[in-house]
């Protein structure tokens, strides 16, 4: 993308690639920028790749897809819930949307597609998630007779796909409690995560460095970063993250009162006026 740091996605429904930070478009490229190459292929898979490698597979079913591309008029949410509920179709092919609160009697077969790009995403709360739309997901399949839960995954030993095999939520609880509670984290600690912003990424380094100078001198190692997230420039803007981590019995309210006497003094120097400085209390 011209505006952030990420790569389009091909979203073959509009002939585009497309930014799903910023809404950026294009036409693909007919030959390659660096080698000048016409052989360029589509490569990786989406909803839009899945659909047609079922139709091939499967070519007497009546498949249907359910995602932002396909959801955006009034009520195709509910056209497309209401035809796989009255078995107009055979093969829902979705995002996460379709995992919430639909109770289908009729499936029996329900693939959760690359498991891992849950299971490490850069998040404390990543096994928590993973866990419950697996089983989410699984919860589709078998609701009057036995149904079939197929997790593509390429490390199937992982203590999180392991519990939602044997729906053992205790040993996920009692797992995830102790990390958290060792490495500080929610529901023990409570988070204030600190976002510079800046056209400039000299500017971005040099004011968060600032700030987090001045944080650790009120908050001293409660103070985690500045550190760059994994998409580290949205819209033109370059960011930069600082996290505070406090004690659950510790005040809030002074924490944010302390937080912010610091950032009106960070914002009081003439170098820094441009720089945005966005708080967050319990980033989710």
């Amino acid at each position: 993308c011209i505006h952030c740091d990420v790569t389009l996605t091909y979203h073959k429904l509009f002939g585009q690639l497309r930014c799903h930070y910023c809404g950026y478009g294009q036409k693909p490229p007919k030959t390659c920028a660096a080698c000048g190459d016409t052989n360029i292929q589509t490569k990786g898979f989406g909803t839009e790749k899945i659909e047609e490698e079922l139709a091939i597979y499967f070519p007497e079913a009546k498949i249907a897809r359910m995602d932002l591309d396909t959801t955006r008029s009034k009520h195709a949410y509910q056209h497309i819930i209401n035809d796989f509920e009255n078995r107009k179709l055979d093969i829902l092919v979705g995002t996460q949307m379709i995992t919430k609160g639909l109770d289908f009697n009729n499936v029996s077969v329900v693939g959760i597609l690359n498991a891992d790009n849950m299971l490490n995403f850069p998040d404390f709360r990543a096994f928590e998630r993973s866990y419950q739309l697996m089983a989410q997901v699984s919860g589709r399949a078998g609701r009057t007779k036995r149904g079939k839960v197929v997790i593509q995954s390429y490390d199937p030993a992982h203590s999180v796909i392991q519990n939602v095999v044997n729906n053992d939520y205790k040993r996920l609880y009692g797992d995830e409690i102790v990390q958290r509670k060792k490495f500080k984290y929610p529901p023990f600690y409570r988070l204030i995560q600190v976002t510079v912003k800046h056209r400039d990424y000299k500017m971005v380094d040099k004011a968060a460095d600032h700030l987090a100078v001045n944080l650790k001198k009120k908050f001293g190692k409660r103070v985690l970063g500045p550190e760059y997230p994994p998409v580290s420039r949205v819209r033109n803007q370059y960011l930069k993250k600082i996290l505070l981590k406090l004690e659950k019995e510790a005040s809030v309210s002074k924490a944010k009162s302390i937080l912010q006497e610091v950032i009106n003094d960070f914002k009081i120097k003439a170098a820094y006026r441009t720089v945005k400085v966005q708080v967050d209390v319990d980033p989710m």
